[in-house]
Parts: C-alpha cells; structure tokens; sequence
C-alpha cells in the first residue's frame, strides 16, 4: 500500500512530497511544492484532505488543499502573522488552529472556515512566556498545554472551548518544574491520560498524569473553587523523569521532537549533540518508562515521526540534509537503520499522510 511523506525543507523554502510503500519502507522522491518563506510545522485538516503549513521566514500560515488520488498540493490561501510560529494544530473539531510562538512567547487561535483555509485576523492572542514551543488539544478536546522551554521553563495549562474556540488558563496556574529542564514538546497516549514531555534543556523525558476531572463542572474564573486542588480539571502532575542519555556522556546535548508509536509501547526522542534517539517502553498497566537505549542518527536529530502502522521511524538531520529511516522492531521497540536520504538544506518537519 502505498501512502505520501511531506518534509518541509526549510533552507530551500520548499516542501517535498515523497511516495512511501508501507509494506517496506521505500521512498520515491514526487515533487516539490515551492512556498513563500521558510517552511517549518505542519498540521492536516481533521478530514486530512487539507494541508497547514507554518512558513517561519515570512510569517504566514498558508493553507493547501490535497489532491485525493495524487496527494499534490494546491495553495489556497496565505495569512499573515505578527510573529514566526514553530508549532500548529487544529482541535478535535477541526474548526480552530492553535499556534505557539517560540520568540514573541505567545499563543493563538485561528478560526479555519467552511472552505477549510485558516481565517485572517487570530480570534484569540495570549502572551506566555518566552520560548513558548507547542500547543494542542487533548484527546477530550478539553484542555490544552504550552511548554516553555529555559527559561521560563514552565507548562501552561489552560482549558478550551470547542464551541467559541477561546483558551482560559488553568484557575490553579501552571506546571513548573522543581529543576530547569525546560519542557519542549509532548505527546499523548493513545489510550490513557498520560503525557510525555521532552525536556530540552535537561536531556530528559518526562511523564504526567492529566487529572480529566467533572465535565460538568463549571471553570472558575475567580475567587475559591468548589473543588480542591487534587480534583481540579485540566491540572498535570508528574510521576517520572528519565535521561535520554547514555550515563557516559557528558557533551553538550538538548532534546527536540518526541513520539509515541501508535499502539501506545513505545517512545521515542530526539538528542541533538549525542545525535541519537534514545528509545523506551512503555508500562500498559501505570504509563511508566523503561529506557532501551540509544539509535545512533544523522547529525543534529531536530525532527522525526512515526507512520500511522508504527513500523517505520523517519528522522530529518539538520545538520547533514538526510533523511534517515528505521524499522521498528514490534516485539521488542528498537530501530533497525534502513536507508538515508538527501532531502535537501534544513530538514524541519516529517510528517506522513
């Protein structure tokens, strides 16, 4: 079976369109899609028949439609922002995009109209913190997190209203890590309310539970809640953080990208100065990690992703412009390397269809 790879390639100001075979892992150059500005995160529409693209150098979002049978791309629309964005996502309704804003320390949210195409002005501007790195929904639609990297070195917590769109902060505040390890990225298991978060200051992992809450309780927006502080919707709290490194290695080293394969096993995450992806099972009974240890990968291992089979793991060296790609042993979570590719200057996002 065949399926598509995108690959922004940032130095070049292009996206690239791969075909992927399935049954093993083959890739076949398509065609590049030429944009406007430094191409970095993308996102697909809930219906995945639409394409997000973050272009950094120019601040835009532009908005594509995706051909049903040869997977090519169609600009439909280009929005200006006030500031380069490093992560978007749309809700689980589709009707929004969140964004995160790494240097104006900033989230937004765009409304994304019947036509599928992100909407010009933002409905909703809130100013975090400096380096403020990803954003997205839970699985319940509910909540949303924002991890500042150092410093702030924090996580944002807020709840979402699917409805009108609109992020309140968390009445109790924020997460805020005992020691400064900087929270990057996360991702959320596919079956528990537990998330992973890459720290990228303190090559490390860590694991939170999401306390989900009464639905039906109403948010507080002032004075003291109904509800103690341990029963309060919408909070994290962590129970595990591991190191992504070897205990021999003590070079300058910062995590990026982070993935959980879709069955919920295993995790993986990106080191850039040890320039592996360090590997850990995942407990079905708590959420607990086990580190497996360390794949060795293209200099510089910024972003990755895993195929919707979790078979195949595919990472983007910035530093050496290839793509590496590995088999994922199902039994036992390793990688085994495949091949590597020349995809061209400043690899920075993988993302398969």
């Amino acid at each position: 079976m065949q399926t598509h790879l995108y690959l922004s390639i940032s130095g070049e100001n292009r996206i690239a369109i791969y075909t992927f075979d399935v049954s093993n892992g083959k890739i076949d150059f398509q065609e590049d899609v030429n944009v406007s500005g430094s191409p970095g995160p993308l996102t697909l529409s809930r219906c995945g028949n639409y394409l997000y693209a973050g272009l950094r150098s120019s601040r835009e979002i532009a908005s594509f439609h995706i051909n049903e049978k040869s997977r090519q791309l169609t600009l439909l629309r280009t929005i200006n922002l006030d500031a380069d964005t490093c992560y978007i996502a749309t809700d689980k309704t589709g009707n929004y995009l969140l964004s995160a804003y790494y240097g104006a320390g900033q989230v937004t949210v765009h409304s994304i109209g019947e036509d599928k195409t992100v909407q010009g002005e933002p409905i909703q501007t809130i100013e975090t913190a400096p380096h403020a790195h990803y954003i997205e929904t839970d699985a319940t639609n509910r909540f949303a997190f924002v991890p500042h990297t150092v410093p702030r070195n924090a996580i944002y917590q807020f709840h979402f209203d699917a409805d009108t769109g609109l992020l309140t902060e968390n009445t109790f505040g924020h997460q805020n890590p005992d020691n400064p390890v900087g929270p990057r990225h996360y991702c959320e298991h596919p079956n528990k309310p537990i998330f992973y978060f890459s720290n990228e200051n303190g090559s490390s992992v860590s694991g939170y539970n999401l306390q989900k809450g009464d639905p039906d309780v109403s948010i507080p927006n002032s004075g003291v809640p109904d509800y103690t502080v341990n029963d309060a919707p919408g909070l994290l709290w962590e129970f595990q953080t591991l190191s992504t490194l070897p205990a021999d290695f003590d070079e300058n080293n910062t995590c990026a990208q982070i993935h959980i394969d879709p069955k919920g096993e295993f995790l993986y995450v990106s080191n850039r100065g040890h320039d592996s992806i360090a590997m850990f099972s995942i407990d079905e009974e708590n959420g607990e990690l086990t580190a497996l240890g360390h794949q060795p990968t293209e200099p510089t291992p910024r972003v990755f992703n895993i195929d919707e089979s979790g078979n195949y793991l595919y990472v983007g060296g910035q530093g050496s412009g290839k793509l590496a790609t590995y088999r994922i042993n199902r039994d036992s979570g390793l990688l085994s390397s495949m091949e590597s590719f020349e995809v061209g200057k400043n690899p920075m996002w993988v993302m398969f269809l």
